[in-house]
């Protein structure tokens, strides 16, 4: 599906240079993300290809799916820099432009906070996964502290957060989420990225897998 309404080019220019500035931070955090796949992998946005030099060899395909014009054309430029094989695409989490059971592995990095629909992007990537296939994920996440808690809710509520943040949502239970569509939690780290005072922590770094398989209809 091709993603043309999705337009966010002030935020897409903060949110560039904003990742390099935390890659001193943040690059453990995507070796620890991507360590271990394998075979055929799908990152659903993509942005502007941040992950991609953190990709162990043993992956001998990424499909890169990035939907915002800008951080497209950012992550084919990624792409050149890059030692595996990546196909950037445009498209959206909640319509893959993926055959069922295609891939071995799935990863979602910062990107499920912003999607309209958590539910819908959540099973396609089950669609897409092969039996087994595993699902990484690397989110900002509602906190456990109730003041903190109400703050994030009235942020999204307000609508100040996702007008200012391209759509993004900093009280979502994106954990909560995950379980509900059919994956079980096998790893699951919670940690801080930058000052612990801002709206986008705490983070959950995790590993889950489909407890089975979905049947592809179309």
């Amino acid at each position: 599906m091709s993603s043309r309404a999705v337009r966010h080019p002030v935020f897409a220019r903060f949110f560039d240079r904003l990742s390099h500035l935390m890659e001193r931070e943040a690059g453990e955090r995507r070796d620890e993300l991507l360590a271990g796949l394998s075979g055929r992998v799908v990152e659903v946005g993509a942005g502007n290809g941040i992950n991609f030099g953190h990709y162990p060899p043993s992956v001998t395909e990424l499909v890169a799916i990035e939907p915002e014009p800008y951080l497209r054309a950012k992550a084919e430029d990624a792409r050149r820099r890059t030692s595996i094989p990546v196909r950037v695409r445009d498209g959206i989490a909640a319509d893959l432009p993926l055959e069922g059971g295609s891939c071995h592995g799935a990863v979602a990095s910062l990107v499920l906070c912003t999607v309209p629909d958590v539910e819908a992007a959540l099973a396609e990537l089950r669609r897409v996964l092969k039996p087994g296939g595993e699902l990484r994920f690397m989110e900002h996440v509602c906190s456990d502290r109730p003041r903190k808690a109400r703050l994030q809710g009235w942020l999204d509520r307000s609508g100040v957060w996702p007008f200012l943040g391209g759509g993004c949502h900093c009280g979502r239970d994106t954990v909560a989420a995950i379980k509900a569509a059919g994956f079980e939690i096998e790893q699951l780290t919670r940690f801080t990225l930058g000052s612990d005072w801002m709206a986008t922590n705490p983070h959950v770094c995790g590993r889950a897998r489909a407890a089975a398989p979905i049947a592809d209809d179309r």
